[in-house]
Formats: C-alpha cells, structure tokens, sequence
C-alpha cells in the first residue's frame, strides 16, 4: 500500500496559541484551571489537558467564584464575557485572532447601520460567538434555500461574514446565491473563512487526484474536519472521519492500494502517526508526504499575569 500524506494538515496556529494558553494557565496558576466550553474540538487534546488539572464545563455557574477561567478558541458573546466578570471569574481569552478579526467586523457593520449575515452552521460556538457581539439586526445563515426568505431592513444596506472553517466550495454558492439577491452587499476585502482551513481543503482536493480512500483525522465535532471529508466526497473519493487509528475499519481498505490521510487543524500529529503504524501492521507501506506549501504563520501567546 502507498500512503500519501496531506500537506498541510492538523495543527493550524490558533489551536497552537489557544492550547499554549491553557497550558501557561495551569503552570503559572495552580490547578483545576476551567475552560468554557472545548479549548478546541478534539477529544484528545481535551483528555491530555484533562490529565493536567484542566476542567471543561458548558456553563459558567459550574465555576467556583474567582476561579481561572479560559474562553475557548471559538470565542464567546459580550453576554457570556459580561456574566463572567459579574460571577467573579478570573477570566483569559483564547479565542483565536482570526475570529477576533470576524467579531470586529461585524461590530463595525451594526455600527454603520447594516443588517448583518453571518453564514455558518448554527448552534456552533463559533457562530453564537460572533453573533453575541452585537444587538443589531442579524441572522444565521446556512443553506442557499434560507436566502430566498430572509427579512431585512434595506436591500441595500446587507453586510455579511463567515465562520472561519466553512468549506469554501459550499460557502461559494451560498454567496453566489447571496450576490444576486443583494447586488450591493457588503463583504470582507479578504474571506474570513481562514487560511488553515483553505489550505488544508486545497490539499485534500489535490490528494483526490493521486489516491483512492482519504482518512482524516480529527473528531466528529470538529467543523474543519467534517469539511475535508465533505471536500473528498464532493470528488467521489471514499473518506472516513476517525478520531484516531481504533476508529479504522479494515473492510475499507479492500482493493485500494492508495491511502491518502489529512487532518483536521484541532488534531495533533501523533494521532497521524497512529494511523501510520495501524497501516503497516497491516502489511507493506510506503509514506510520502505530497508536495505543499509551508504554514509559516503564528499567533503571540499573552504572558499571563500571577
């Protein structure tokens, strides 16, 4: 069997700054450090940082008063940040500067009088945060069929963004469809959808071309990875979500001699190698990474105050 290695995968530098957040959090306060909601979505990340004094819970009042208390990568609302400060809690924000930039945006949208789209799957922390940074007029959007129906004050005064790990082949026809209904929308000078996301979905279509199953790694609530899978499968190539090597069927791999494995931005390389070694107990394997671009970006990790 030849394996071929997408190039980029797993780690992007958000996940890389909000997890060395965490980890700064429980080395210079002692433990239980809480985090609202997942640091990121991958449930080994959370395990290992578990094992090191972090607690995860889905609501605030779960936290002691004046406890250490992170914000997930996703972001949260000026609600939640608000209720935080009321409750006492010594709070750290580690949401990634990429959705920062979405929030700023759409603050300054409200702020000029537009009504705000903001597409993405809704319920998704990501989403609930961007929309919570305003109290103007927005709406989720998700579907090119919810375009048709939506109410807005001004045709001519419609802004949008997006979550930054939409699939940028779905997202192009909801905006498309966009675009003819409101000619004078507003949109960002650069998409928001981010450039770990867009990369790794550039890779897996390339990775389509060479091989005839894809593994991505990464957890089933992880949206960026639910995408790669959905980016092999829009070009007709078998993929499977695993969260590491104990989810791979062997009945997959019936006459494929060509694996192709991706990972999701949350998902750490050794899980990568996990599904490498599971492989090569199966019989012969020869590793190649594809030809790819380097990710050279990074994100400053505040130092946090005793």
């Amino acid at each position: 069997m030849q394996v071929i290695l997408a190039k980029p995968r797993g780690f992007c530098a958000g996940v890389n700054r909000a997890i060395s957040i965490v980890h700064q959090a429980l080395e210079r306060f002692a433990p239980p450090v809480y985090v609202l909601h997942e640091i990121v979505h991958n449930t080994h990340v959370l395990e290992e940082l578990r094992q090191r004094g972090a607690v995860f819970v889905e609501e605030l009042e779960e936290i002691p008063k004046g406890a250490v208390t992170v914000f997930s990568a996703h972001g949260v609302s000026r609600a939640v940040a608000d209720q935080a400060a009321k409750l006492g809690l010594r709070t750290i924000d580690a949401t990634c500067p990429l959705v920062s930039k979405v929030h700023r945006r759409i603050i300054r949208l409200v702020n000029q009088g537009y009504d705000v789209l903001v597409i993405g799957h809704k319920g998704h922390p990501e989403v609930e945060g961007t929309c919570g940074q305003v109290d103007g007029n927005v709406a989720v959007v998700s579907r090119v069929a919810e375009i048709d129906t939506l109410d807005v004050r001004d045709p001519e005064r419609v802004g949008y963004v997006t979550q930054t790990t939409l699939s940028v082949d779905d997202t192009e026809e909801l905006l498309k469809t966009l675009r003819r209904r409101f000619p004078h929308i507003s949109e960002p000078e650069r998409t928001d959808i981010c450039y770990a996301t867009t990369n790794r979905q550039a890779a897996v279509r390339q990775l389509c071309d060479e091989v005839e199953l894809i593994l991505v790694v990464g957890s089933k609530n992880s949206s960026n990875s639910n995408r790669l899978r959905e980016v092999a499968r829009l070009r007709q190539t078998p993929a499977y979500l695993i969260d590491d090597a104990g989810e791979i069927d062997p009945h997959w791999f019936a006459g494929i001699q060509r694996v192709g494995i991706s990972a999701g931005a949350s998902a750490p390389e050794h899980l990568v190698t996990g599904v490498i070694e599971w492989l090569k107990r199966q019989g012969p394997v020869t590793v190649a990474e594809m030809a790819g671009g380097e990710e050279h970006v990074s994100f400053h990790v505040p130092e946090l105050e005793g």
